[in-house]
């Protein structure tokens, strides 16, 4: 009895297995077709991407050349300070 339950359940798992296998293997175009009318356009979404993309790196490289500038200025702070003796500084 165990046995039979267990090739019923092997058969039912083999024919949804099949079912998946030709559903994934279908024809892609054998769907609806949207008119190119009402599609998006796929240009003005790569710009407006790529618009952003760069609006992004400006402000990166702007933020990196301030803490650059600001890391200069203080590597230079410590450089004049270790160059002066600290009895001058009073």
């Amino acid at each position: 009895m165990a046995s039979s339950g267990f090739l019923q359940a092997a058969a039912l798992l083999l024919a949804v297995q099949l079912l998946g296998v030709g559903v994934a293997g279908a024809d892609p175009e054998s769907g609806t077709v949207i008119p190119a009318e009402s599609r998006p356009c796929v240009d003005c979404h790569a710009f407006e991407f790529m618009q952003r993309a760069l609006q992004d790196l400006k402000k990166t490289a702007f933020n990196l050349d301030t803490r650059t500038e600001m890391l200069v200025l203080r590597a230079e702070r410590r450089a004049l300070c270790d160059c002066m003796p600290t009895n001058s500084l009073r």
